[in-house]
């Protein structure tokens, strides 16, 4: 029986009209589709991508309640690809089942032909990457509903997880029906993961190199408004349907799938690839460069300001709406001070350092203007400590280029208003410390410059915030002119607000030295 189906002449078998065979092409993709979920690295590592994803969205923490949507779109895009290196494996490993299993001469009576059961398989993974869509927009969704969200998502940026799980299934099957090995697909994706890295580390990291990846990953600075990204999103897309598809034809040619359609849909396939290069390895354009210095030096030209009680509020236009957490913060500091400090008239600006690229993280440099304190683009989490020692330094000192002189007895004022209204101070102190510590010395983190603690001047801190709020506020209120002097040793304070003196010498925390 076998030799006879063997040795069957190829023509005892009428080729289907083209519908009839569109829906027998569907018909084996829809089976293979089932085939790949069932294998076990495919359904795994899709059980883990839809797993994890599910546990960052419902397990966020304060950071997560306030995102940026045009950062939320990126962050989509590399956890596929691990989903993508199994479908990869399991698609090639699919596309060899019949040789592997002996029964290649077996289609041969078939009516569909080679090329189309390759088209099968390819299609195959189409499912797949629908389910990657299904992910990564609901996970964009549940960001987008959340009230502290910012910013505009982009649809270009959210294809590349699911076109990355798509190229690389295609990939897998174009390698089958090239090197006929099951050993071909695992030695390809540690060759590519090998080749990746030794480009990385000996050649320039030039911006068409990294947009050759189909994850794009440009990350390192704080979020910049939207316009300011400059990122080729919808080539690097265009990049990345022209390169499955004309892997796909590839694969097609391979097989015998010589038609004028094949043909004609890759010569589309090559043009839209080779646009796709061109325009996102394009360098960042002289007017990009030039708003991006806008933003960062001079932001009050591009900022909407409101007002919050007392004070202003000045942001960029995305983050307008999140004024009222930043007056929150402001009101809660200013609750605890004294003299005019509690009545000071603030302005709050939003500031970027866009000057450097989106991968470089600059600090951003303490203001002059009286009054005026910075707020960055992160918010949540640690920000919002950090936030208030940049509120107190500055009602403290009157500015934040005079807060860089506050390395005196003044610290203990400064961090007593910015943690003192706290729900959990002694936690909020470990997290606005650079090591997490709440004893000896370490840098106290701000928008712009940290507050350097000494030893004692930690210890007195720990002990006021272990102390009665309205108690301590009262001492605060009524000593402030010479708690805010830096003049006022460490002693002296620790007098006046009622704790243990610190013992004198070296590291008392009287001055800079």
């Amino acid at each position: 029986m076998t030799a006879t189906l063997a040795e069957a002449p190829a023509e005892h078998a009428a080729p289907p009209d083209a519908p009839r065979r569109a829906r027998v092409v569907l018909d084996l993709a829809r089976f293979e589709t089932r085939e790949l979920l069932l294998q076990i690295p495919v359904f795994a590592f899709l059980v883990l991508y839809v797993g994890y994803t599910a546990w960052k969205m419902f397990s966020g923490g304060d950071a997560d309640d306030f995102p940026v949507l045009h950062y939320v779109d990126r962050a989509t895009q590399s956890r596929p690809l691990l989903l993508g290196v199994a479908v990869l494996v399991c698609a090639n490993r699919a596309a060899l089942r019949s040789r592997r299993n002996g029964t290649d001469t077996h289609f041969d009576v078939l009516p569909l032909r080679p090329w189309l059961r390759t088209l099968a398989h390819a299609l195959s993974v189409v499912p797949i990457a629908l389910i990657t869509a299904l992910v990564v927009t609901l996970e964009f969704t549940w960001a987008a509903l959340k009230p502290g969200a910012v910013g505009h998502g982009s649809v270009f940026e959210l294809a590349v997880g699911p076109l990355t799980v798509l190229l690389c299934g295609v990939a897998g099957v174009l390698f089958a029906r090239s090197v006929p090995s099951s050993f071909a697909a695992p030695l390809l994706v540690v060759g590519v993961l090998m080749g990746g890295t030794f480009l990385s580390a000996t050649t320039s990291d030039a911006r068409w190199q990294r947009w050759l990846w189909p994850d794009a990953d440009e990350t390192g600075a704080a979020p910049f408004p939207s316009d300011l990204l400059g990122r080729p999103a919808a080539w690097h897309a265009l990049y990345l349907t022209g390169l499955i598809v004309l892997l796909g034809c590839a694969a097609l040619l391979v097989s015998g799938g010589r038609t004028r359609t094949v043909a004609a849909v890759t010569v589309a396939a090559l043009a839209a690839t080779g646009a796709g290069v061109a325009g996102q390895s394009a360098a960042e354009p002289p007017a990009l460069l030039s708003a991006r210095t806008k933003a960062s030096v001079t932001p009050e030209k591009l900022h909407t300001c409101v007002p919050h009680g007392a004070s202003r509020y000045c942001a960029f236009s995305e983050w307008s709406g999140r004024t009222a957490d930043w007056a929150e913060v402001v009101d809660r500091v200013q609750s605890l001070a004294g003299g005019t400090a509690a009545r000071e008239r603030l302005t709050v600006r939003q500031r970027v350092e866009a000057r450097y690229g989106l991968r470089d993280d600059a600090a951003l440099t303490a203001s002059r203007t009286p009054g005026e304190v910075t707020v960055g683009t992160v918010w949540g989490g640690n920000r919002v400590p950090e936030f208030a020692v940049g509120v107190a330094s500055v009602l403290v000192a009157g500015s934040e280029e005079a807060a860089l002189e506050v390395c005196d007895a003044r610290v203990v004022t400064v961090m007593w208003l910015a943690l003192g209204a706290e729900k959990d101070p002694m936690s909020a102190l470990r997290n606005v410390r650079l090591d997490d510590s709440v004893e000896g010395s370490a840098l106290a983190l701000a928008p712009t410059n940290p507050v350097g603690m000494s030893t004692e001047q930690t210890r007195i801190v720990v002990e006021l915030l272990q102390r009665p709020r309205g108690e301590v506020a009262g001492t605060v209120r009524a000593n402030w002119t010479e708690l805010t002097s830096p003049r006022t040793s460490l002693a002296r304070t620790a007098q006046l607000l009622g704790v243990r003196a610190p013992a004198q010498g070296v590291g008392a925390g009287d001055s800079c030295d």
